[in-house]
């Protein structure tokens, strides 16, 4: 066999190999594409599911609001006096997790595990 026909080969074999590497890549990004459009989707649909639950739990926070009337912790029981700071309480945490939850969703952050169990007890 001549030295050129060696030469000739290994031309052959590189081309096909850089061919192999190029179809390979495209496959890659293509692939790689295909799952960006997913993790969006399921990103815009996280952020529906979220609106509807600080919708939802600011909603049920307004019904739930007690109106407070001057001097009625004269006359009320201890338990009465008890259960109005609980609830109060309750309701200062919820309008914090609410406040926390819009700031990174308008900044675009990450929600933590324990605000979206705490908005389903909630909402």
């Amino acid at each position: 066999m001549p030295w050129w026909s060696w030469i000739l080969i290994w031309v052959a074999l590189v081309a096909l190999a850089l061919l192999f590497a190029v179809l390979l890549g495209l496959k890659v990004w293509r692939d790689g594409l295909k799952t960006l459009h997913a993790v969006t989707a399921v990103g815009d649909e996280l952020g529906a599911h979220w609106a509807r639950q600080v919708q939802s739990a600011t909603e049920a926070q307004a019904a739930q609001s007690r109106p407070a009337v001057a001097g009625a912790a004269v006359f009320a029981t201890p338990e009465q006096m008890k259960d109005d700071y609980l609830a109060s309480k309750e309701d200062r945490r919820i309008a914090r997790l609410q406040r926390r939850v819009a700031r990174r969703k308008e900044r675009g952050q990450l929600q933590s595990l324990r605000d979206i169990k705490a908005l389903e007890d909630v909402g």
